[in-house]
C-alpha cells in the first residue's frame, strides 16, 4: 500500500489502515496508563508473579535454562503487556473502522471485557491466574478498575488519533 491509497478519503482500506493504527496506538497509551495504576493498586499479593512474567520466565528458563533475572522482572513483564495491549486495542479500532466519534461507554466497555476474558477466565483456564473464587475482591476490583482505565484511555487516544489522521486524508484528497 502506498502513501496515496493509505490517505484516500473513506475506502474500506484507509478506514481499516486508519482503525488498526489509531487502536494500536491507543492500545500503548492505554496499556501505559494500566500499567502506572497497578503500581498503586496492588492486583496481586507481592511474592505472586503476574501472568505475563510466568509466560517470559518459562520461554527464558526454555532459550537459556534459567528464568529471568529478579532485577529484570518489571521489564520482563512490560514485554509482554505492551504487544499484548496495543495488539487487541488493534483489533479494537479495527472494529470502529466507521466510528469516528469519541464514546467512552464504548471504552470502558472495552476494557471490562478485556479484564473478564483474561482475568476471569482465560488466564485461570490455563494455568497462569488463580481462580477468580481465590482472589481477594478488592484485589479483583483494582484490577478492574486499572482495566476500566485502559478501555477509556484506548478509546481516548484512538478517536484522537483518528482524527489526526481523517484530517490528514482531508488535506490530501
Amino acid at each position: 500500500m502506498n502513501l496515496d491509497t493509505f490517505l484516500q478519503k473513506d475506502t474500506y482500506l484507509s478506514n481499516t489502515s486508519r482503525g488498526l493504527i489509531s487502536g494500536f496506538v491507543g492500545g500503548l497509551a492505554g496499556t501505559a496508563v494500566k500499567t502506572l495504576i497497578e503500581q498503586f493498586l496492588p492486583v496481586r499479593k507481592i511474592e505472586q508473579k503476574s501472568a505475563q512474567l510466568k509466560i517470559v520466565d518459562e520461554l527464558s528458563t526454555k532459550i537459556t535454562g534459567s528464568p529471568v533475572s529478579l532485577e529484570n522482572e518489571a521489564l520482563a513483564e512490560q514485554l509482554v503487556n505492551f504487544p499484548f495491549g496495543a495488539s487487541i486495542a488493534a483489533a479494537y479500532g479495527y472494529g470502529k473502522k466507521d466510528k469516528d466519534q469519541l464514546n467512552l461507554v464504548d471504552g470502558v466497555i472495552f476494557g471490562a471485557t478485556t479484564w473478564v476474558s483474561t482475568h476471569e477466565t482465560s488466564l485461570p483456564l490455563v494455568g497462569l491466574e488463580a481462580k477468580p473464587t481465590n482472589i481477594p475482591i478488592r484485589m479483583q476490583a483494582n484490577e478492574l478498575f486499572a482495566h476500566i482505565a485502559f478501555g477509556i484511555t484506548t478509546e481516548f487516544v484512538r478517536s484522537f488519533v483518528n482524527e489526526r489522521i481523517r484530517h490528514t486524508q482531508n488535506r490530501y484528497s
